[in-house]
């Protein structure tokens, strides 16, 4: 049987341009003389829809979608992802199903057992769990047809159905075809495969793997599209971060040899660069704004802005205080030069004095403190705001993941933006990062990647002041974030213990902070916004 793998990008709710394309790809799959094409989960409406999935007219253009696809599927068979309402009175509204489409019409409905409720993902808010497990005939051949986590858990399941392939293969089905909306992150991939592997070996069969690829704000998908063979045989993979398009035979086709693995910083810098450029062209706009302080962080951020959307449609605002040092604005409009992105430098020192003067009053009798140092960051973040609404750029947050999660940043002042590009990014991965993207010529300077890292809010200010070095730092907030270990976990696991609880005490008191702070690109397991999600007021830490 003549197979193709269709690994799209999908644009949530923009049901024309996903129809278009999704049958331009069947049209395509047709000419090639394909028997089925397959189509990711939740295709029809793109994931994740959230809430737009509880809104009656989103639902019925995702029914007319359907139809309208499956009337091109004359001559050729086609499986897609769907929301599907639920006829029952019990339960959700709808499932998440996979489609079987063929002859213009549906053939077949399967609905997804095994809904996570993990992580990034909350399907059991909107779709009811499948009850009933059976493969169903594609041309002729017993197809076990699953949705995504629906291979994920075979020996421990929470489905209504408890071991759904087990179930499967009882009826020893010769494909398995799993479509799939896995997110990105730079842990994910082995695991995945690990267990689509798992899955052919018990079941003896070939199997199709067919993931999205593309951002939706938070979430990047990676692609990564797969065909095994029964051996566990790789026959065809699909690029990463990109659309690809593939046709095999799945049972004559002989297997690849794998390619050599991307490094994790390789696949980081891929994914932000796409969620950079798929959030400004779904949401239609073109031009970004940024602080460009001379420091490692707004550096990265600048270079990955200027490469996902084009030097021409970057501004960079160098802001300049009295503290700020000779060797930061060079390091600064170095990276302007090698970018070749528009500037303008906007000296903050006559404002930050004007505040003075207007406070001087209300601070009667108070030394100096941190109060001064935030003020410097909200006249940036409210001058960066000004350049947003006067010339409609989007502002990009600089903040990394290890500033967030400590609090090391200034709510209204450089914590502000439309969207955290490195904010999932720990320091210490900033600067593997920072060396990739240097990896064919200098773009960020060297001396933004070796200087000791400074806000410059005060006289000689180093992040080493309020922090531990980075190293350190990021290897306990790892096991305090990814890990989910307590702080007498982590003390056990070999880290001073006063160190340990003063870092935790900081995650803990920075909740509000990050609450309000952008959306953040995830590429880790466990991004701040909707995968960690702690309440602001509890005492425990």
């Amino acid at each position: 049987m003549k197979i193709a793998l269709a690994q799209l990008n999908y644009h949530i709710g923009n049901f024309t341009a996903n129809n278009e394309k999704i049958i331009r790809h069947i049209t395509r799959a047709k000419a090639d003389g394909v028997d089925l094409i397959v189509f990711a989960e939740l295709a029809i409406s793109g994931y994740p829809a959230k809430d737009l999935l509880r809104n009656a007219q989103f639902i019925q253009q995702c029914a007319d979608s359907l139809h309208e696809i499956a009337t091109a599927c004359q001559g050729i068979s086609c499986v897609i992802g769907s929301p599907v309402v639920n006829t029952d009175p019990e339960g959700k509204a709808l499932y998440n199903a996979a489609v079987l489409l063929a002859d213009g019409q549906i053939q077949h409905i399967c609905k997804k057992s095994l809904l996570p409720d993990y992580d990034v993902f909350d399907e059991y808010r909107y779709f009811e769990p499948n009850r009933t497990a059976s493969c169903i005939d594609i041309n002729g051949q017993k197809v076990a047809l699953t949705v995504c986590e629906d291979l994920w858990d075979d020996e421990v399941s929470n489905s209504y159905v408890g071991d759904l392939m087990a179930e499967l293969r009882k009826e020893n089905p010769s494909l398995i075809i799993n479509i799939a909306a896995s997110p990105f992150s730079y842990t994910h991939f082995e695991n995945r495969i690990n267990v689509l592997k798992r899955n052919v070996i018990k079941a003896g069969c070939p199997l199709v793997y067919v993931n999205q690829i593309g951002a939706h704000t938070d979430i990047i998908f990676d692609g990564r599209s797969l065909a095994l063979d029964r051996n566990g045989n790789i026959l065809s993979a699909l690029n990463a971060f990109a659309e690809d398009y593939t046709v095999l035979d799945i049972y004559g086709q002989a297997p690849t040899l794998p390619e050599q693995k991307p490094s994790e910083i390789a696949l980081i810098h891929q994914a932000l660069l796409l969620g950079i450029r798929d959030y400004f062209q779904k949401s239609g706009f073109k031009k970004a704004v940024l602080g460009l302080s001379g420091g490692l962080d707004s550096a990265i951020v600048a270079a990955l802005a200027c490469e996902a959307l084009g030097a021409e449609n970057v501004l960079a605002a160098l802001m300049p205080s009295k503290y700020s040092s000779e060797h930061s604005v060079k390091d600064a409009l170095d990276l302007v030069e090698n970018t070749g992105c528009a500037h303008q430098i906007i000296p903050i020192e006559d404002i930050a004095k004007a505040f003075d003067h207007t406070l001087a009053d209300s601070f009667t009798g108070q030394a100096p403190d941190l109060t001064e140092e935030n003020i410097q960051a909200r006249i940036r973040g409210t001058i960066l705001m000004a350049l947003s609404n006067k010339f409609g750029h989007i502002l990009l947050n600089t903040s990394n993941k290890s500033e967030a999660a400590v609090g090391y940043g200034t709510l209204y002042g450089d914590m502000a933006g439309s969207l955290s590009v490195i904010g999932d990014v720990y320091k210490t991965q900033a600067y593997a990062l920072a060396r990739y993207i240097n990896r064919e010529r200098e773009i960020i300077p060297l001396n933004t990647i070796v200087k000791p890292p400074s806000a410059e809010l005060r006289p000689d200010q180093k992040d080493s002041d309020s922090l531990p070095p980075y190293d350190i730092l990021d290897s306990i907030l790892y096991q305090l974030i990814e890990l989910e270990k307590s702080a007498i976990e982590v003390v056990q696991s070999g880290f001073d213990e006063t160190l340990v609880k003063r870092i935790a005490k900081l995650l803990h008191n920075a909740e509000f902070k990050r609450f309000q702070a952008p959306p953040i690109l995830r590429v880790s397991p466990k991004a701040f916004g909707s995968g960690r999600v702690m309440p602001l007021v509890a005492k425990y830490f």
